[in-house]
């Protein structure tokens, strides 16, 4: 018993081995049309991928730099130094805020001569200008926006405070317009995963009609529905696979040749920063997508137009 059902899983597997060669050699029977058909899949796959990458390496350059969260206060001229002090225990106590760093004024003064070069400038002015401040960041990262300014607007209503700034918001906006981005690459991902499955089900469904005859004359001998569905289901396996295959080279190509100018921009600004591609993770991802599209494409297509045909 036991070596009969190894033997009936032996010669299915067999079958279905026979089946799926069998479908690939269809492929390559019919060089141009085949190309066409897993060019368009590739590059419909592609397209979502690389905005994904880009979009990862701009996450990753974001995320070296500062907190967005950062607060500065520039306080009163007025104010003395108890002042100062008490303001300072008062904010530490507040929810949502973590270190917070005092400079005097005279700090302030001191730092803006060393960065601006103008000292002889600065020591003929009759008092500072410049303000004391308190900086202050998070309790914790990567806070809600909501929460952040919130937060800002009551440091800003504090009456020893003359003017509350977030420190890098354009960074926070540039986070922001990340998240964006990543929504509206999911939705093009699944437009485009929609327009493989069309490829994949007209395609189908033209194999399907030229083979009609075919097919008529396998039902008239007992051939199952199931034993005809086959070879249309390992096609758009292929199709999927090799498309996959074909975005993954594809977007290679393209970040190959994004790599050196991507990385000559960021000299220019004194960063090390090199282009991440994310090969191996790709190179599992889009074939496993591409199949799962081209089977069930197939399946959709064989589902509809297959039952139409009988013998007459």
């Amino acid at each position: 018993m036991k070596k009969r059902f190894s033997l009936n899983v032996k010669s299915y597997l067999l079958r279905h081995l026979q089946v799926m060669l069998f479908s690939l050699g269809r492929l390559w029977r019919q060089p141009f049309s085949s190309l066409m058909t897993v060019a368009v899949i590739g590059f419909a796959l592609a397209l979502p991928a690389g905005l994904f990458v880009l979009l990862q390496n701009v996450n990753h350059v974001s995320g070296e730099w500062d907190d967005a969260s950062q607060i500065s206060l520039f306080l009163e001229q007025d104010l003395s130094e108890k002042q100062i002090q008490r303001l300072q225990k008062k904010i530490v106590t507040w929810p949502n805020v973590g270190d917070v760093n005092y400079q005097t004024a005279a700090q302030s003064l001191d730092e803006f001569r060393t960065l601006s070069g103008l000292g002889s400038l600065l020591d003929s002015l009759p008092d500072n200008p410049l303000p004391a401040v308190i900086t202050l960041f998070p309790a914790e990262n990567n806070l809600p926006d909501d929460v952040i300014q919130s937060l800002l607007h009551d440091l800003s209503a504090l009456p020893e405070v003359a003017q509350a700034q977030l420190d890098m918001a354009w960074l926070q906006r540039l986070r922001s317009i990340n998240k964006l981005l990543e929504r509206g690459i999911s939705l093009l991902g699944l437009l485009l995963s929609l327009s493989v499955l069309l490829v994949i089900g007209n395609t189908i469904r033209l194999s399907i009609l030229n083979r009609q005859s075919e097919i008529k004359v396998m039902k008239l001998v007992g051939a199952t529905d199931r034993f005809i569905r086959r070879p249309f289901l390992y096609t758009g396996f292929w199709y999927g696979f090799i498309g996959g295959l074909f975005a993954w080279g594809t977007l290679l190509l393209v970040l190959s040749l994004l790599s050196q100018p991507i990385q000559n921009l960021a000299s220019l600004y004194g960063s090390e920063f090199s282009l991440q591609w994310f090969a191996g993770l790709l190179f599992f991802y889009l074939p496993l997508v591409g199949i799962f599209l081209g089977i069930f494409g197939a399946w959709l297509a064989v589902g509809r137009h297959l039952y139409a045909i009988e013998p007459n």
